[in-house]
């Protein structure tokens, strides 16, 4: 067993392609609808996606497909993950989404697509738009009884890289274990088991079942690293990876952070090394006029300061020099450097 990508991860064979990516935080995830069929109860999709007709690439959302490319370049994509919902819901954008993607960055922007819909003709669609890998995710009433799926025959017949990705759910260990047995007797080219998590969308849902939390500073499930552990191990012929909850936090985000920052930072910004952000805040009653007050009155470089979401941003070293003089409210934070700028933490300057 191989230690996989660090973080609590493992590998028992060679990582598909797009995981090789994924771990660099190299690719953009392109969610295409939040309308999916499935049902799972462990669903993390949040509910602003779920149901809906949405599309989103990474935390941004778009409203036309070509908007994708900001994103793609903002963090410097060498490959895109296609994603839902499941995304054959609408397998139109699928398609179209990737011959774009293909036209424009060329056969070696690698794409993969996740999905619960084994249909032969959908992944021929797929397959000749440019698809380079596909990820089924069977519903777990069929882990038993994949063979009454189209899977053998799109595996037999297809030149992308067929896969299967799925959680490892505490209590149905037999049903993964004879999942793994087809996906190795069918010829499937990998298989990703992830660690469980619980989200805000299916917290209710899982607890219900009588999943824990495996401790108090993660979101993953007690007992389902384990699981994917020995599951792994029990098939030592068929290519797997274990993908677990740390993982994706400690590597996949932080190193798209890590890219993003570097593309996106202002002159005004730190960069610590998880790829977040610290930039100097204020909310004066008149931004413009603060910002002008800080260029004319003190000094401020025009690069230092600026009026953006109805706020006065500066570096946080010239709002940390100036607080005490200021007559309104300043603080320090730390966000992310995504579309959503979800901020991490507030440090406020001065008591106004």
């Amino acid at each position: 067993m191989g230690e996989g990508f660090g973080f609590g991860s493992a590998l028992s064979g060679p990582p598909a392609k797009g995981c090789e990516i994924c771990a660099k935080g190299a690719k953009m995830v392109l969610f295409i609808t939040g309308v999916c069929s499935s049902g799972c109860y462990y669903c993390p999709v949040s509910d602003d996606r779920r149901g809906k007709k949405a599309v989103f690439a990474d935390e941004m959302r778009i409203g036309r497909l070509e908007e994708m490319f900001a994103e793609a370049e903002a963090i410097g994509a060498e490959g895109t993950g296609i994603t839902g919902g499941d995304p054959l819901e609408d397998v139109g954008a699928c398609v179209t989404a990737i011959r774009m993607l293909k036209d424009r960055y060329g056969k070696g922007h690698h794409i993969h697509l996740y999905t619960s819909t084994i249909d032969t003709d959908k992944a021929k669609a797929l397959e000749e738009a440019g698809l380079d890998e596909i990820r089924f995710h069977p519903p777990v009433g069929l882990w038993k009884s994949m063979e009454k799926t189209q899977l053998e025959t799109i595996v037999r017949n297809s030149k992308m890289d067929v896969g299967i990705e799925v959680p490892a759910l505490p209590g149905l260990e037999a049903e993964l274990d004879a999942l793994l047995d087809y996906a190795e007797d069918v010829g499937v080219r990998f298989v990703n088991i992830n660690e469980l998590e619980f989200s805000e969308g299916n917290w209710d849902m899982m607890a219900e079942r009588g999943y824990e939390p495996a401790d108090d500073c993660s979101a993953a499930v007690l007992g389902s690293l384990e699981m994917a552990i020995a599951a792994m191990e029990g098939h030592p012929g068929l290519p797997i990876h274990v993908c677990s909850s740390s993982f994706k936090d400690g590597a996949q985000l932080r190193n798209r952070l890590i890219r993003r920052a570097e593309r996106v930072a202002l002159g005004m910004d730190v960069v610590t090394e998880d790829g977040t952000i610290l930039r100097g805040i204020a909310y004066p009653e008149d931004p413009e006029g603060a910002m002008a007050s800080l260029i004319e009155g003190y000094g401020v470089p025009t690069e230092l300061v600026r009026v953006a979401g109805g706020r006065l941003e500066a570096a946080a070293w010239v709002l940390e020099e100036l607080a005490a003089e200021l007559p309104y409210r300043c603080y320090v934070v730390e966000e992310y450097p995504t579309a959503d700028r979800l901020e991490v933490e507030r440090v406020p300057l001065n008591r106004r």
